[in-house]
C-alpha cells in the first residue's frame, strides 16, 4: 500500500495526554499565583514602561501604535477631515466639525473566555469606551477650524493587560496629530485604582489582575503642555473626597512624566516622514 506523504506519521512510542493534564494544571495554577497576589508589589507611583510608534499605517491618513509594558497593546488610525455627508450627524457646538470615535476590542485580547462577536456586552463595553475616548479627545482638537467636517479615530485594543481606556487616549492623539489634524495639545492619558481595604492607595497605571481587584477606578486626560484636564473618567467606593483628590493629582503628575515619551515618538515620525519625502 503506497504512503500517504501529506499527512505525518506520528511517533513509535506515544502516550495518552491524560499523563500530562495533571502537570500543565498544576504550571497554570501557579503562574496565575505568580501573576495574581503573590506577585512582588511594586510601587504604586511607578509607571509601567512605554512604547509609542506614530505613523505605522499607510491605509490610513495618520496612526499609532501604543504599549505598556505588562500587555496592554492599542492600535488607532485617524482620518480626516471629510466632507460631513450624513444626514444623521447632530450639529456641531459653534459650527465646528464632528469628532468620530470608535473603540473596538479584539476577542483575543483578554484573558479566560473570549468575547463573541457582535454581542449585547460587547457592543455596551465598546460604546461606552468609544463615548469616553470623544470626550478626552474633543478638548484637545481644533474642531472649529474644520466647519461642517469630519473626523474619524478608530482604537483597536490589541491585548488588554490593565489601562486599556488611557492608552487609547494617548494612541488616539498621537493618531490625530500624525495625521496633520490641528490640535491644542496632545492628550494623554493615565489610569489609576485602588484595592479593597482601608489602608489601601491609589496605584498608578494598574495591570490587568490589580484592575480585577479594584473597588474603585479613575481614568484622567490631561493637556500637558497647557495643563488642562480634558476629562476625568470613573467611579466606585471606599475612598473620602480627600482620596480622591490625592488620586487626581497622582494621575495628573503621570501624565506629565508620559508626555515627553509621546511626543518624541511623533517627532520621530515626522523625520522619518521628510526623509522618505527628500528621497
Amino acid at each position: 500500500m503506497p504512503l500517504d506523504h501529506r499527512r505525518v506519521r506520528g511517533p513509535e512510542d506515544s502516550q495518552p495526554p491524560e499523563v500530562w493534564a495533571a502537570a500543565g494544571g498544576a504550571a497554570e495554577e501557579e503562574e496565575e499565583e505568580e501573576e495574581g497576589g503573590a506577585a512582588a508589589p511594586r510601587d504604586p507611583c511607578a509607571l509601567r514602561p512605554l512604547f509609542a510608534r506614530a505613523g505605522l499605517l499607510s491605509q490610513a491618513e495618520g496612526s499609532a501604535y501604543v504599549e505598556l509594558g505588562g500587555g496592554t497593546k492599542v492600535l488607532c488610525a485617524a482620518w480626516g477631515p471629510r466632507e460631513a455627508a450624513e444626514p444623521g450627524l447632530p450639529a456641531a457646538a459653534g459650527g465646528g466639525g464632528w469628532l468620530l470615535c470608535e473603540f473596538r476590542r479584539a476577542p483575543f485580547a483578554g484573558r479566560g473566555a473570549r468575547w463573541r462577536p457582535g454581542s449585547a456586552t460587547e457592543r455596551e463595553a465598546e460604546r461606552e469606551a468609544a463615548a469616553a475616548l470623544r470626550e478626552a479627545l474633543e478638548p484637545a482638537v481644533r474642531l472649529a477650524r474644520y466647519p461642517r467636517a469630519r473626523l474619524a479615530v478608530s482604537a483597536l485594543l490589541l491585548q488588554d493587560g490593565g489601562s486599556a481606556l488611557a492608552a487609547a487616549i494617548s494612541a488616539a492623539a498621537l493618531a490625530l496629530a500624525d495625521a496633520g489634524v490641528e490640535m491644542y495639545d496632545l492628550a494623554v492619558g493615565c489610569a489609576l485604582c485602588r484595592s479593597p481595604g482601608p489602608d489601601a492607595t491609589w496605584m498608578l497605571q494598574p495591570g490587568e489582575p490589580e484592575e480585577r481587584r479594584a473597588v474603585s477606578r479613575l481614568t484622567v486626560a490631561l493637556l500637558p503642555a497647557l495643563n488642562q484636564v480634558s476629562a476625568v473618567l470613573g467611579g466606585g467606593q471606599g475612598s473620602s473626597p480627600e482620596g480622591w483628590a490625592q488620586a487626581l493629582r497622582l494621575g495628573l503628575d503621570g501624565c506629565h512624566r508620559l508626555y515627553p515619551v509621546l511626543r518624541q515618538s511623533l517627532l520621530r515620525a515626522a523625520r522619518r516622514r521628510d526623509a522618505a519625502a527628500a528621497t
